[in-house]
Protein backbone atom coordinates (compact mmCIF):
# COMPACT_ATOMS: atom_id res chain seq x y z
CA UNK A 1 0.00 0.00 0.00
CA UNK A 2 1.46 2.89 -1.23
CA UNK A 3 1.67 6.30 1.81
CA UNK A 4 1.66 8.94 -1.23
CA UNK A 5 -1.69 10.67 -1.20
CA UNK A 6 -3.65 11.82 -4.19
CA UNK A 7 -6.45 12.97 -5.23
CA UNK A 8 -9.98 10.97 -6.19
CA UNK A 9 -12.19 13.94 -8.49
CA UNK A 10 -15.38 12.96 -8.89
CA UNK A 11 -17.63 14.44 -11.41
CA UNK A 12 -20.97 14.16 -12.63
CA UNK A 13 -24.61 15.69 -12.63
CA UNK A 14 -26.53 16.31 -9.09
CA UNK A 15 -28.25 12.72 -7.90
CA UNK A 16 -25.19 11.28 -10.18
CA UNK A 17 -23.72 9.39 -6.89
CA UNK A 18 -20.91 10.69 -6.66
CA UNK A 19 -20.89 11.00 -2.53
CA UNK A 20 -22.95 7.92 -2.64
CA UNK A 21 -19.20 6.41 -4.15
CA UNK A 22 -17.30 7.86 -2.26
CA UNK A 23 -19.17 7.18 0.79
CA UNK A 24 -18.66 3.52 -0.20
CA UNK A 25 -14.79 3.89 -0.99
CA UNK A 26 -13.88 5.69 2.48
CA UNK A 27 -14.02 2.53 4.99
CA UNK A 28 -12.27 0.87 2.25
CA UNK A 29 -9.11 3.22 2.35
CA UNK A 30 -9.11 3.60 5.90
CA UNK A 31 -8.91 -0.59 6.23
CA UNK A 32 -6.14 -0.13 3.89
CA UNK A 33 -4.05 1.92 5.90
CA UNK A 34 -4.91 5.43 4.12
CA UNK A 35 -5.51 8.50 5.58
CA UNK A 36 -8.68 10.14 3.46
CA UNK A 37 -10.92 13.02 4.06
CA UNK A 38 -14.03 13.82 1.80
CA UNK A 39 -14.59 17.35 0.13
CA UNK A 40 -18.61 17.09 -0.66
CA UNK A 41 -19.68 20.25 -2.86
CA UNK A 42 -22.75 21.08 -0.09
CA UNK A 43 -20.46 20.62 2.60
CA UNK A 44 -17.48 22.63 1.34
CA UNK A 45 -19.85 25.44 -0.34
CA UNK A 46 -21.72 25.71 3.15
CA UNK A 47 -17.99 26.52 4.95
CA UNK A 48 -15.62 27.43 3.14
CA UNK A 49 -17.36 28.98 0.04
CA UNK A 50 -20.58 30.71 1.70
CA UNK A 51 -21.97 33.57 0.16
CA UNK A 52 -21.14 32.47 -3.44
CA UNK A 53 -24.05 32.34 -6.24
CA UNK A 54 -24.27 29.71 -8.83
CA UNK A 55 -22.54 31.93 -11.50
CA UNK A 56 -19.71 30.58 -13.62
CA UNK A 57 -17.73 33.14 -12.09
CA UNK A 58 -18.77 31.83 -8.31
CA UNK A 59 -18.79 28.25 -9.34
CA UNK A 60 -15.28 28.69 -10.82
CA UNK A 61 -14.28 29.98 -7.24
CA UNK A 62 -16.10 27.15 -5.61
CA UNK A 63 -14.04 24.53 -7.32
CA UNK A 64 -10.90 26.21 -7.23
CA UNK A 65 -11.18 26.56 -3.48
CA UNK A 66 -11.72 22.38 -3.48
CA UNK A 67 -8.87 22.25 -5.59
CA UNK A 68 -6.82 24.21 -3.72
CA UNK A 69 -7.75 21.99 0.08
CA UNK A 70 -7.43 18.65 -2.17
CA UNK A 71 -4.50 19.27 -3.14
CA UNK A 72 -2.95 20.37 0.14
CA UNK A 73 -4.17 17.15 1.32
CA UNK A 74 -2.88 15.23 -1.19
CA UNK A 75 0.50 16.19 -1.28
CA UNK A 76 0.52 15.63 2.62
CA UNK A 77 -0.07 11.88 1.95
CA UNK A 78 -3.90 12.17 2.33
CA UNK A 79 -6.71 10.70 -0.05
CA UNK A 80 -8.78 13.49 -0.94
CA UNK A 81 -11.91 12.64 -2.80
CA UNK A 82 -13.63 15.42 -3.83
CA UNK A 83 -17.42 15.22 -4.74
CA UNK A 84 -18.37 18.35 -5.91
CA UNK A 85 -20.99 18.65 -9.56
CA UNK A 86 -17.49 20.81 -10.91
CA UNK A 87 -19.43 21.55 -14.50
CA UNK A 88 -17.08 22.91 -16.23
CA UNK A 89 -14.01 21.22 -18.13
CA UNK A 90 -11.93 23.83 -18.02
CA UNK A 91 -11.75 24.58 -13.96
CA UNK A 92 -11.52 20.66 -13.69
CA UNK A 93 -8.44 20.70 -15.46
CA UNK A 94 -7.31 23.93 -14.18
CA UNK A 95 -7.34 22.06 -10.93
CA UNK A 96 -5.54 18.92 -12.48
CA UNK A 97 -2.62 21.16 -13.74
CA UNK A 98 -2.14 23.03 -10.27
CA UNK A 99 -2.47 19.58 -8.60
CA UNK A 100 1.11 18.52 -7.27
CA UNK A 101 -0.29 14.90 -6.66
CA UNK A 102 -1.65 11.91 -8.77
CA UNK A 103 -5.21 13.77 -10.13
CA UNK A 104 -7.69 11.11 -10.77
CA UNK A 105 -10.72 12.40 -12.45
CA UNK A 106 -13.85 9.58 -11.71
CA UNK A 107 -16.58 10.57 -13.77
CA UNK A 108 -19.63 9.55 -12.37
CA UNK A 109 -22.12 9.23 -15.50
CA UNK A 110 -25.97 8.77 -14.86
CA UNK A 111 -28.38 9.74 -17.49
CA UNK A 112 -30.88 13.15 -16.60
CA UNK A 113 -33.83 10.81 -16.28
CA UNK A 114 -31.82 8.48 -13.86
CA UNK A 115 -30.85 11.33 -11.71
CA UNK A 116 -34.26 13.11 -12.50
CA UNK A 117 -36.06 9.81 -10.92
CA UNK A 118 -33.18 9.84 -7.78
CA UNK A 119 -33.88 13.02 -6.69
CA UNK A 120 -34.79 13.36 -3.01
CA UNK A 121 -34.47 16.93 -2.70
CA UNK A 122 -36.48 17.61 -5.33
CA UNK A 123 -34.05 20.39 -6.94
CA UNK A 124 -35.06 18.93 -10.49
CA UNK A 125 -38.48 19.52 -10.81
CA UNK A 126 -38.23 22.99 -9.40
CA UNK A 127 -35.28 23.89 -12.05
CA UNK A 128 -37.81 22.44 -14.81
CA UNK A 129 -40.51 24.66 -13.14
CA UNK A 130 -38.32 27.71 -13.16
CA UNK A 131 -37.94 27.77 -9.68
CA UNK A 132 -34.12 27.15 -9.50
CA UNK A 133 -32.05 29.29 -11.71
CA UNK A 134 -28.74 28.16 -13.47
CA UNK A 135 -29.46 24.30 -12.29
CA UNK A 136 -26.85 22.39 -13.83
CA UNK A 137 -28.10 19.92 -16.62
CA UNK A 138 -30.98 21.73 -17.18
CA UNK A 139 -30.60 25.69 -17.25
CA UNK A 140 -26.88 25.67 -17.14
CA UNK A 141 -24.57 23.65 -18.79
CA UNK A 142 -22.75 20.40 -17.59
CA UNK A 143 -19.36 19.67 -19.44
CA UNK A 144 -18.54 15.91 -19.58
CA UNK A 145 -15.19 14.92 -19.15
CA UNK A 146 -13.13 14.58 -22.29
CA UNK A 147 -10.57 12.33 -20.99
CA UNK A 148 -11.33 11.22 -17.48
CA UNK A 149 -9.14 8.31 -15.75
CA UNK A 150 -12.06 6.53 -14.88
CA UNK A 151 -15.63 6.18 -16.23
CA UNK A 152 -18.58 4.53 -14.04
CA UNK A 153 -22.05 4.41 -14.98
CA UNK A 154 -24.00 4.56 -12.41
CA UNK A 155 -27.54 3.93 -13.54
CA UNK A 156 -26.42 1.09 -14.97
CA UNK A 157 -23.50 -0.23 -12.37
CA UNK A 158 -24.11 -1.47 -8.92
CA UNK A 159 -22.02 0.38 -6.30
CA UNK A 160 -19.74 -2.42 -5.84
CA UNK A 161 -19.21 -2.69 -9.63
CA UNK A 162 -18.27 1.07 -9.83
CA UNK A 163 -16.10 1.27 -6.92
CA UNK A 164 -14.33 -2.20 -7.87
CA UNK A 165 -13.79 0.05 -11.55
CA UNK A 166 -11.96 2.95 -9.25
CA UNK A 167 -10.12 0.48 -7.27
CA UNK A 168 -8.52 -1.42 -10.15
CA UNK A 169 -7.06 1.85 -11.82
CA UNK A 170 -5.84 3.26 -8.33
CA UNK A 171 -4.06 -0.60 -7.91
CA UNK A 172 -3.06 -0.27 -11.44
CA UNK A 173 -0.98 3.14 -10.81
CA UNK A 174 0.03 2.06 -7.61
CA UNK A 175 -1.78 4.62 -5.64
CA UNK A 176 -2.90 2.43 -3.24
Amino acid sequence: MSDKGFILWFTGLSGSGKSTLASYLIPLFKEAGKKVELLDGDEVRENLSKGLGFSKEDRDTNIRRIGFVADLLARNGVVAITAAISPYRDIRDECRKKSHAAFVEVYVEAPLAVVEERDTKGLYKKARAGIIKQFTGISDPYEEPTNPEVVVHTGSESIEESAQKILKYLKGKGLV
